[in-house]
């Protein structure tokens, strides 16, 4: 059984240790992980793909070395800002509530999958299978030093895969996949007195716009998650007040649903834009792929299991943003999002986990992952 007082004085321990990024550095953290499973009786080992920014793996291992499922959390957390009102790193308790950088997304998830391999080792637990646990850096820059090359070079190679970075013990089955491009449109210039004489690229530029977001766009049916969205993000043009401006460039967010592909709606994006401008170039930002899993998965059905074992309502959900989750799809392993965050709180002023998810989680999770069967 988890032990709740510990649980919470690792939290506070895990706040107190800055891992902002940017600027980028999680080694303090990741010491501080590697010593604590180190103390378990476990041989962590750490790949690092930049100074500074290592990952941490480590295995306990189960009767059959076959199969395998992976917890992840990250070690990461955004930058402070400068509005708190409390010291981010001061992991204050306040009426059931523990505040601190990184409090909600992903510290408690951190600390609890701790302390749910703190609590197996404690009781000799005979998994059925290995448990790997990664610690990841990145993952607030796009994990690009973490879960992905951790995947891609194949140092973890998983049946299945839970991610901890989810709120109020949601299971996370599908999200939306992004695209990020940037359109450049050329223009004609002339002077602003005698527009006749040039082509407007902002002129040219708000036609598309409006075109892009009034397209219907075919999309499949999905209960999770809303209709794909568009949001301009940024947009620059022109040089001076009095010259037609003969550049404008801006920024496109694309969220779509599974079932649509990128380089489709990419194909028709480019097919709207030459209709009013011949001149044109697109920069690729991004692109990561939407995910779905389907709720009879056993990834689903025993963890939702496990929380029905500790009286806790499961919600199987969808996620409108990005997570690591799509990133398993490209090396075939079935993963999903949990997580024990506080709705609301991620990356915000004076973030904040309630105690309560702390315990209950590092109870679920422990449930989870022994009765968990391939």
């Amino acid at each position: 059984m988890a032990d709740k007082k510990r649980l919470i004085e690792l939290t506070r321990k895990l706040i107190r240790i800055d891992s902002q990024n940017p600027p980028g550095d999680e080694s303090r953290i990741a010491d501080f992980v590697r010593h604590y499973l180190i103390r378990l009786g476990l041989t962590p080992k750490i790949y690092t793909f930049k100074k500074n920014r290592p990952n941490i793996v480590a295995t306990l291992a189960g009767k059959d070395k076959k199969h395998s499922l992976l917890i992840t959390p990250h070690l990461d957390t955004v930058p402070a800002g400068i509005s708190w009102k409390r010291d981010p790193f001061a992991a204050v308790i306040s009426r059931g509530k523990l505040y601190g950088l990184g409090a909600t997304d992903c510290k408690c998830n951190l600390a609890v999958s701790l302390e749910a391999i703190n609590t197996l080792v404690e009781q000799k637990a005979d998994l059925g299978y290995n448990l790997v646990f990664a610690a990841t850096a990145d993952e607030e820059s796009g994990s690009g030093l973490g879960l992905i090359p951790l995947l891609e070079k194949k140092i973890l190679k998983v049946d299945a895969a839970l991610v901890l970075d989810a709120d109020e013990f949601d299971i996370v089955i599908t999200q939306k996949g992004l695209m990020h491009f940037k359109v450049k449109i050329c223009g004609k210039r002339a002077h602003g007195a005698y527009p006749w004489r040039g082509i407007n690229a902002i002129d040219l530029a708000l036609k598309i716009i409006q075109e892009i977001k009034g397209y219907k766009f075919s999309t499949p049916r999905n209960k999770y998650l809303r209709p794909p969205t568009i949001n301009i993000g940024t947009i620059r043009g022109g040089d001076k007040v009095n010259v037609v401006a003969d550049w404008c460039e801006f920024e496109l967010d694309f969220r779509f649903l599974p079932g649509m592909q990128a380089q489709k709606l990419l194909a028709k994006i480019k097919e709207i834009i030459r209709k009013h401008s011949p001149k044109f170039k697109i920069e690729i930002e991004g692109i990561q792929e939407p995910y779905f899993i389907r709720e009879t998965h056993p990834l689903v059905t025993q963890l939702k299991k496990s929380l029905q074992r500790q009286k806790i309502k499961a919600r199987v959900k969808g996620s409108e943003g990005a997570t690591v989750i799509t990133f398993f799809q490209h090396q075939n392993i079935p993963a999903i999002g949990f997580g024990f965050g506080t709705s609301g709180c991620a990356h915000t002023t004076d973030e904040y986990v309630k105690i309560d998810n702390l315990y209950k989680g590092a109870k679920v999770l422990e449930e989870f992952i022994k009765s968990y069967a391939f």
